[in-house]
């Protein structure tokens, strides 16, 4: 493997200095540390069009400096150096790590094996370019002449979540004319529902698949594939069935042409590919102008990265964040809510990207780490979890850190909606960090047998990220790229490799030998253990199969 080193926290002074530090602060709520003269402006950094606002996590100025030399003496500042020169800083895999070169400008180098990607990017980006303004321009017809008006987009993780999340958040920006829908689920009801009321003749099938074998993907692929030769013939394949994967060979060997696919590279991984010809689906819909604004957004903060110090770096302070409450703090899990119903599936994109990054037990050199990794992320938009588990981040008994993302305008203005939306937002930061006490509600007169049922502890921590203007192209970009810099972050610190994916591995070799043991014509031997083997003759058996 390339020798990236993993650090061990537990091994630097600065470590030792902010554990010491955090016993320090044990007995200063968040009350209290909101009366610090200067702690507004000292927690509030505006960047990117942006405001990044911590006065309400439980740090002060010196938490931060803190946090700030952990990362240098982590080798942060050389870590970033290393991915943006394309050193392979994925050691299992042995991989370089370059989705920022999927939004670098032309002009730019970026080399990895003695080969400046760039070119190669641009020259893909051309390629979707010109396939999208034909498809939109109907200069591309499906097989029986007529314009394609329905885009279904089959994938699943990376391939996935990414363009559908992007799809939906920019959903003001498509054609109305074009509809876009998402498959991913094996569950052939996802599919049914995604097929549902389209015209096979005007319907164009994107398949999503790295290595064009991904169990669920095919399976849906193959359906689909049906769902159009059924209706329109074999050459309907050719016409309105493109790929995106790596393997020219497999998307032949389906039936697609090789040159109606659309490719990546290895030292993209999926959960980073959203900016890459996965998000073809997603160039039909909002078209290659509007895309190209998302990409300009990714490269802002890639830029910001590279180029702020540690101190002002809005996505590494994000991530430092994160470590504090992960690992000093021993906080298990994140809700991060954004005010905002287009980005409804934005959590669920994080998911992947936090989870699947950094939800690992061993170092980059496979010792076990003596530290919490990533925490479990979950939220859902506001104000709808305001009626269903804010309960818990009030009153619940374990403390919730909460990022809420909020946007100065909306998309589109209808009365006084968004100004109702970001008081919540506000309203909600202040009661997680400052709660109600009994004096309070005894002073309110709130009847007594209810005061310790109304109290709100408060000292809950939160951060909020406010970006100026609306949920644009180029806003986008900037929130999904805070993020994946934010995972880097993380990863470095905690010493782990943030861009394989080796837990993924198992069960998916499981689940295809179980999907042979309950399709086989004769009853398969039980060589799985004794609860599986009976949950395996039970379905069998249900479904008219030997046992």
């Amino acid at each position: 493997m390339a020798g990236v080193e993993a650090t061990a926290l537990d091994r630097l002074a600065s470590w030792e200095a902010l554990q010491a530090h955090a016993r320090s602060l044990e007995s200063r709520p968040l009350a209290q540390l909101a009366q610090e003269p200067g702690r507004d402006q000292a927690l509030r950094l505006e960047a990117l069009g942006l405001v990044l606002d911590l006065n309400k996590q439980r740090v002060t100025e010196q938490t931060l400096a803190l946090l700030v030399e952990l990362a240098r003496e982590a080798g942060l500042p050389e870590r970033i150096a290393a991915m943006f020169a394309g050193e392979h800083i994925n050691p299992t895999e042995d991989r370089a790590v370059l989705h920022v070169a999927l939004r670098a400008p032309a002009d730019r180098v970026i080399v990895t094996g003695g080969r400046d990607v760039v070119p190669d990017v641009h020259a893909e980006l051309e390629r979707m370019t010109g396939f999208a303004q034909a498809v939109r321009s109907g200069a591309w017809t499906g097989s029986t002449g007529r314009p394609l008006r329905n885009i279904v987009n089959i994938g699943i993780g990376g391939s996935h979540l990414g363009p559908e999340m992007a799809a939906i958040a920019l959903a003001a920006y498509a054609r109305e004319d074009l509809t876009c829908r998402f498959v991913s689920n094996v569950d052939a009801a996802d599919l049914i529902s995604a097929l549902r009321g389209l015209d096979p003749a005007e319907t164009l099938v994107v398949v999503v698949s790295k290595t064009f074998s991904t169990l669920e993907t095919m399976r849906n692929a193959q359906a689909a594939r049906r769902w159009l030769t059924d209706a329109l013939g074999e050459e309907a394949v050719s016409r309105q069935m493109v790929a995106v994967s790596t393997d020219a060979d497999r998307v032949q060997a389906f039936g697609i042409d090789r040159q109606a696919m659309f490719g990546f590279w290895d030292w993209v991984g999926g959960r980073y590919s959203m900016d890459s010809a996965v998000g073809l689906a997603l160039m039909l819909a909002i078209g290659p102008e509007t895309f190209g604004e998302l990409l300009a957004g990714f490269h802002e903060v890639d830029e910001h990265l590279r180029t702020t110090p540690l101190e002002r770096n809005i996505p590494v302070l994000l991530g430092l964040i994160s470590v504090w409450n992960r690992s000093v703090l021993g906080l298990p899990t994140l809700a991060v809510l954004p005010y905002s119903a287009e980005l409804a599936r934005f959590p669920a994109y994080l998911q992947q990207l936090e989870m699947e990054s950094n939800g690992k037990r061993v170092m980059l050199d496979g010792t076990p780490v003596r530290w919490p990794t990533s925490p479990v992320l979950w939220g859902e938009p506001g104000t709808n979890g305001q009626h269903s588990f804010h309960q818990l981040l009030h009153q619940g008994t374990e403390i919730v850190p909460v990022e809420f993302l909020g946007f100065t305008q909306p998309i589109r203005e209808v009365g006084d909606h968004h100004d109702l939306l970001l008081a919540n937002m506000l309203a909600r930061a202040q009661a997680l960090a400052f709660g109600r006490s009994e004096q309070e509600l005894r002073a309110a007169g709130a009847p007594e047998g209810q005061v310790a049922h109304r109290v709100c502890p408060g000292d809950r921590p939160s951060l909020t990220i406010l970006i100026d203007g609306a949920l644009t192209p180029r806003a986008l970009g900037v929130l999904v790229a805070l993020y994946e810099h934010r995972v880097l972050t993380e990863g470095v610190l905690w010493g782990i490799d943030s861009f394989d994916q080796w837990g993924v591995e198992l069960g998916k070799v499981l689940a295809g030998t179980l999907a042979a043991d309950l399709t086989a014509d004769g009853a398969p031997a039980p060589v799985h253990d004794s609860a599986t083997n009976e949950l395996v003759r039970r379905i069998r058996a249900a479904r008219g199969r030997a046992v």
